[in-house]
């Protein structure tokens, strides 16, 4: 295995990092989650917090702040390296898993607690004049709908990340991670 820390990045782990830079991105993460995880990705070895600094070339802080919610998602997590005493981090590869982390801690918090909201608004819609209301309401009444095709709609997800287990007998070790 390449060494994890030799030199600067490759064209290609730059080009896999820009991948989950832009994909952070996309759900409003830092830049740096996406760096810590394609570096961690790329990586033919577990690699330490220092090791994640060096090789990134980004602040001390930045990688705490990562790793802690990296973590917390369980896109990554740690694994033991003989004879060393620091932790050694590696990237969580099953999508399934990914998925399911970043909608338990991230998704599902904000569509719990959406119904409480929502009522919330329906009061203020009873303050407004008629024709305020009933312009409110509809919108309303739309707000709602999304949010009870949301509730139904995450399970189906996860139901697709993981309808492999229901297809076939082969452990997880052996079905391609995608």
């Amino acid at each position: 295995m390449p060494s994890a820390t030799a030199g600067p990045l490759a064209p290609w782990e730059i080009a896999i990092l820009e991948v989950f830079v832009r994909a952070a991105g996309l759900i409003g993460f830092p830049r740096s989650i996406g760096e810590i995880y394609g570096v961690l990705f790329c990586s033919g070895q577990a690699l330490t917090f220092d090791g994640l600094v060096e090789r990134l070339g980004i602040s001390r802080g930045s990688v705490s702040q990562g790793l802690k919610l990296l973590r917390q998602l369980g896109a990554v997590r740690t694994q033991y390296v003989v004879g060393s005493r620091k932790d050694h981090f590696v990237p969580e590869l099953s999508m399934k898993r990914l998925v399911s982390g970043f909608v338990r801690d991230q998704f599902t918090p904000h569509l719990d607690s959406g119904a409480s909201r929502l009522d919330q608004i329906e009061e203020l819609i009873k303050k407004e004049d008629l024709p305020v209301r009933e312009h409110a309401d509809a919108r309303l009444q739309t707000l709602r709908t999304w949010q009870s095709r949301m509730i139904k709609l995450v399970p189906v997800v996860m139901l697709v990340l993981g309808g492999s287990n229901f297809l076939d007998n082969k452990k997880e070790s052996e079905r391609e991670l995608i």
